[in-house]
């Protein structure tokens, strides 16, 4: 087992370690206009932003750019704004679609218990209300569960989906990270008085909670699947492992010298990394036989 995690870790590295912002294409007509230095507030941008009603919840939105549709889902806690170095990026050459989830950002709040099956609905639902799919999805962390459930539930509104740092049950996370969320929790709890702490609390429970999902449902997704995750993330390694080796139609990229936070940390590599497979047709690799193919290429290019 120990070989095997080496193998794979090491072959991914190397996928990775391969690909910088130069592996994008370049900027053309009007997208041209648009730099990485972007003015847009993004997740507070009032000139874009719309919302709409689903479940009871008043959800909010923005939309930039224009091409083929790509829906990005934030983590737990966060917003639209997390995806500020995605969204410059993408929007030169995709429809880009963000959405707060319930409970974060400018969404309402729900007043019950949140699930990753009820904010992945909420996700479709936007898509159904914007008349747009397949789409390509990139979700991170609590956002690639969801971009999982996603392709699970709603499998004909996703035609490719990048999952950076997803689990499928919340063991799945590092044992130091479970004792940070449940500290969190805790002190969130002491401040609940507050709208800030009580919805903290409410997303450090769920994620001490959820979610539950069966390694063997990640079979059904159609869609092929990029599964990310750094060296160092917050996520265990075996446990991304057995998200990869459960999907079908599959790749996987581990970030050298990286953590959870590489999207921001690090957008330049990340970016060009998803891209890279949003744009190249998928083709499923044979462990052996494609190993083979090459390996003679290459040695008749040698005669």
């Amino acid at each position: 087992m120990r070989r095997r995690l080496i193998a794979f870790v090491v072959g991914a590295l190397v996928w990775c370690s391969g690909v910088s912002a130069q592996d994008a294409p370049p900027p053309s007509g009007p997208a041209a206009s648009v730099t990485r230095a972007s003015a847009a507030k993004y997740g507070s941008n009032l000139a874009v932003g719309k919302t709409f009603v689903h479940d009871g919840i008043r959800l909010y939105y923005e939309v930039y750019g224009a091409g083929q549709p790509l829906l990005l889902i934030h983590g737990n806690g966060g917003s639209i704004a997390d995806f500020k170095a995605q969204i410059d990026y993408f929007r030169m050459h995709y429809q880009v679609i963000a959405m707060d989830s319930r409970d974060q950002g400018r969404s309402a709040d729900s007043p019950d218990k949140i699930t990753y099956e009820k904010m992945t609905d909420d996700l479709a639902a936007l898509l159904d209300h914007l008349h747009s799919g397949p789409v390509y999805v990139l979700g991170w962390s609590d956002g690639g569960i969801e971009a999982l459930l996603l392709g699970i539930r709603h499998p004909e509104k996703v035609s490719k989906i990048a999952a950076m740092a997803a689990n499928l049950y919340p063991e799945g996370l590092a044992p130091e990270v479970l004792d940070w969320i449940e500290a969190t929790k805790k002190k969130a709890l002491a401040n609940s008085k507050e709208e800030s702490g009580r919805r903290e609390a409410k997303l450090m429970q769920m994620m001490l909670d959820e979610p539950h999902i069966a390694p063997a449902a990640l079979e059904a997704i159609t869609a092929p699947t990029l599964v990310l995750a750094a060296d160092h993330d917050a996520i265990r390694d075996e446990h991304t492992l057995e998200i990869y080796h459960h999907l079908r139609n599959r790749q996987l990229c581990i970030f050298p010298n990286a953590t959870h936070m590489i999207p921001y940390d690090d957008p330049a590599v990340f970016d060009a990394t998803v891209e890279r497979f949003f744009r190249t047709p998928f083709v499923a690799k044979d462990r052996l036989a494609d190993l083979l193919k090459s390996y003679d290429a290459m040695l008749a290019a040698q005669q």
